[in-house]
C-alpha cells in the first residue's frame, strides 16, 4: 500500500494512458473496412447458387429453412453496440485516470 501511495501520480497516469490506447486500438480494430470481404461473397455465392438449384428443382417439395438472417443481422448489431459501448468506457476510464492524476492532493499534517 506504501508503494502504490508513493507512485500513486505515475500509475494513475499510465494506468490512464493505458486505458486510452487499448480503447483507440480496440476502436479501429472493429471499424469496418471498406468494401466487400470474403466471407460476405462468399455468403452472397452461396446464396445464390442456393436460389438457382432451388428453381430449377421447383417442381420437388422440400422443407423450407428457417429464415435465420433477421436473427444474425441483430446479433451483428448487438456485438457493434457493445463494441462501441466497450470503447466508450475504455476511453472514459482512461481520460478520467489520467486527469485525476493531475489533481493536486491535500497533504496531511500529521
Amino acid at each position: 500500500m506504501e508503494y502504490f501511495l508513493k507512485y500513486q501520480q505515475v500509475i494513475l497516469r499510465t494506468l490512464g494512458v493505458l486505458l486510452l490506447l487499448i480503447g483507440f486500438v480496440v476502436h479501429f480494430w472493429t471499424v469496418p473496412q471498406k468494401g466487400v470481404s470474403k466471407n460476405d461473397r462468399a455468403v452472397a455465392n452461396l446464396a445464390r447458387m442456393e436460389a438457382s438449384i432451388q428453381s430449377s428443382t421447383s417442381t420437388k417439395k422440400s422443407k423450407s429453412k428457417p429464415d435465420s438472417s433477421k436473427f444474425l443481422k441483430e446479433l451483428k448489431g448487438q456485438q457493434k453496440k457493445q463494441m462501441e459501448y466497450l470503447t466508450i468506457l475504455l476511453m472514459l476510464l482512461g481520460i478520467g485516470s489520467l486527469g485525476y492524476s493531475f489533481f493536486k492532493k491535500k497533504e496531511e499534517i500529521k
